[in-house]
């Protein structure tokens, strides 16, 4: 997918508690993003995505902070779909204060996160762990993060998820159970599982695309 001409990103910076782009908004009625890459992207992976998804909207694009391989990561693995349920917890909780941070910093309100794989994963944990720090979030091949959360609410926040049919990754009665779980806490989740597999396609930006018009997120 090609990039929609935009403002440039402003360059890595690290004066934050994570390293990250930012796109100042030139519409301030749009919601700003919160990009959140997949295993092995980095913090400019996405903006080409949010540039096309909500053109004119602030962008908020932070690099995990973990290292698989030389691969980013925001949180650690066991094995495949096996996650370190402790260092989820730890690391959400880092990236909503550094959400915290950013939106002191660069006058931002809540975002709403769009998140691939990885990505997804940790949006999800911050959704159930620190409620009130995103605004929406559209999941990206997204599976459960932690088996048993904590109780929480989310009283009518918008959530995206997007499975693939095919994906070997994720399983769908996983991803049917991060749905569940995210429903249990009141939040207003449309699921939906398109053809194809882990990766993304012009399927997955046009329901993005519907999805952040129907909730009011994208730029006009």
């Amino acid at each position: 997918m090609n990039a929609l001409p935009a403002t440039p990103a402003a360059p890595a910076r690290g004066a934050l508690s994570f390293t990250h782009r930012f796109v100042p908004a030139t519409d301030p009625a749009a919601a700003p993003l919160l990009l959140l890459h997949g295993t092995g992207g980095d913090e400019n992976d996405l903006i080409p995505l949010g540039r096309m998804l909500s053109p004119g909207a602030a962008l908020l694009s932070p690099r995990g902070r973990i290292s698989e391989g030389g691969m980013p990561r925001f949180f650690r693995r066991l094995a495949e779909g096996v996650f370190d349920e402790e260092d989820v917890v730890r690391r959400a909780h880092e990236l909503a204060d550094f959400i915290g941070e950013a939106r002191t910093a660069y006058g931002l309100a809540a975002p709403v996160a769009v998140g691939f794989s990885n990505g997804a994963n940790i949006a999800a944990a911050m959704l159930m762990l620190r409620p009130d720090v995103l605004s929406g979030a559209a999941l990206l091949r997204a599976m459960v993060p932690l088996a048993n959360p904590p109780a929480g609410s989310l009283p009518g926040t918008p959530v995206l998820m997007l499975s693939g049919a095919a994906d070997p990754i994720v399983p769908a009665s996983n991803a049917a159970r991060l749905a569940a779980q995210l429903n249990e806490r009141g939040a207003r989740v449309e699921h939906r599982v398109l053809p194809g597999g882990h990766g993304l396609t012009p399927t997955d930006m046009t329901a993005m695309r519907d999805w952040l018009a129907r909730t009011g997120a994208a730029a006009a």
